[in-house]
């Protein structure tokens, strides 16, 4: 190889080069920070990327940490757990009547849209509750079987108990059957009362759970429920 060749051949390989370099230096870096003595992660292993959950950001646990978080997934639910979940099934259920009927008796198309929308998000939700029951090895209470539509909710509205008390939230029987009887204007107005005090209810509910219960996927189903519901309050909120 001439001279000239090997000048031209230096001049290309040397940007690579000092790629590769460069790269190494910052997994030295890398290595270094977890392993060092200073900034060592606990339990001595390799950091761990944790998804978060939606509209959450990611984080970075240690090997410890990913390690408990592991141990919280294999916990057995509590009875938080199973009576959040049989709880928000009927909670569920009875916003379905309530949005069955906005479909005859709204006035308003905003209020139908909305009914629909609440209606689309909670019967999934129905169907995920009982698959997590099922899973576990238990029914509703009562209302076992069924696909998770809210066809099978029927027209009595119970406002059922929670606990031995009367879930948060729940329209009395008196109350839905105001419901039923109002047209236009005046069913518009009544649906919004009664569904925001519905969705408080669902969001208070939501909010127990996550200091009392245990099972990781009952804590994301409560998670979604109260942002979707907050949500769905703020809004409602401004059509009153």
């Amino acid at each position: 190889m001439t001279e000239r060749h090997r000048s031209r051949f230096s001049a290309r390989a040397l940007p690579s080069a000092l790629a590769a370099l460069a790269a190494l230096t910052a997994l030295t870096v890398l290595t270094g920070c977890e392993d060092g003595s200073g900034e060592a992660a606990p339990g001595g292993g390799p950091s761990v990327i944790a998804p978060g959950r939606p509209g959450e950001t990611a984080e970075t646990l240690s090997a410890e940490e990913a390690r408990k978080a592991g141990e919280r997934r294999a916990e057995k639910p509590n009875a938080a757990d199973f009576s959040y979940v049989t709880g928000m099934i009927e909670h569920h259920r009875q916003a379905l009547v309530m949005t069955d009927l906005a479909e005859e008796h709204a006035g308003s198309g905003k209020v139908r849209r909305l009914a629909d929308r609440i209606s689309a998000a909670q019967g999934p939700e129905i169907a995920a509750m009982r698959s997590w029951l099922k899973r576990n090895g238990r029914g509703e209470g009562g209302h076992g079987g069924g696909h998770g539509s809210h066809g099978d909710h029927g027209g009595h509205g119970d406002h059922g108990d929670h606990g031995g008390e009367p879930m948060p939230g729940m329209a009395t029987e008196e109350q839905l059957d105001e419901l039923r009887q109002a047209r236009g204007e005046d069913f518009d107005r009544l649906f919004l009362k009664l569904m925001i005090a519905h969705h408080q209810g669902a969001v208070t509910m939501a909010k127990d759970v996550a200091t009392d219960g245990r099972d990781v996927q009952v804590q994301e189903m409560a998670g979604d429920v109260a942002a979707q519901q907050t949500a769905e309050i703020n809004r409602m909120r401004s059509m009153s």
